[in-house]
């Protein structure tokens, strides 16, 4: 199985979207509402995937205080997490199932260059045999540290109320329907999860949703 397209600039976000809008009109609808969608590609490697495990149900700004802790700590690489005790990695503001997860990944052996050549399954199926790394993180990295266009993160709760408005169902589709009904967007599903993003929170803005 091949790598399939992969978002690298504005441009292909922009091609993704037009194409969208052009199967669907409900998706030109959207693109009125939200705009230019953002690029988000951001770096890969091992610290990419420590930062979104950092993340993990906190507030962004919560998230960037801890990484950028880490980073003064030096403590963003495998060695160096791996070697940290934890109340080094603790008083970095991790907590201590965050701490079990990037002891885990410093140990895991994942060869991140080599993620680059494998399918987008294939990267998934990885990146979730690593404790703390569920199948939304996984997801996640893929789309926007590897660029992938055809990625899509079926459990976001974000992206399952905005399909619900959007395509107007009767209720919020679980993450087996949501896969469903993604799979109709292919080969830009990336850009889908990027243009329900906008519209929630275009729709969050507006009606106050709460997930």
């Amino acid at each position: 199985m091949s790598v399939g397209r992969i978002i690298e600039t504005d441009a292909d976000v922009a091609e993704g979207a037009a194409w969208l809008a052009a199967y669907d009109p409900r998706f030109a609808h959207a693109l009125e509402k939200v705009g230019k969608l953002p690029l988000r590609r951001r770096g890969d490697g091992f610290q990419s995937l420590l930062d979104a495990i950092c993340g993990q149900q906190i507030s962004i700004a919560a998230a960037a205080s801890i990484c950028q802790r880490l980073i003064d700590a030096n403590l963003i690489t495998p060695t160096a997490v791996a070697n940290a005790s934890e109340d080094e990695l603790r008083a970095c503001g991790l907590s201590r199932p965050k701490v079990k997860y990037a002891q885990a990944l410093s140990t895991s052996g994942i060869d991140f260059n080599g993620l680059r050549d494998k399918a987008d399954a294939d990267v998934i199926a990885e990146l979730i045999t690593v404790k703390g790394i569920g199948t939304w993180s996984a997801e996640i990295y893929a789309m926007f540290s590897l660029g992938r266009a055809d990625v899509f993160a079926h459990g976001d709760l974000a992206l399952q109320e905005a399909a619900k408005n959007l395509f107007d169902l009767p209720g919020r589709p679980n993450e087996k329907q949501m896969r469903e009904l993604a799979a109709e967007w292919s080969p830009w599903r990336g850009v889908a999860a990027r243009l329900l993003w906008a519209y929630y929170r275009v729709l969050k803005n507006r009606e106050g949703i709460k997930t």
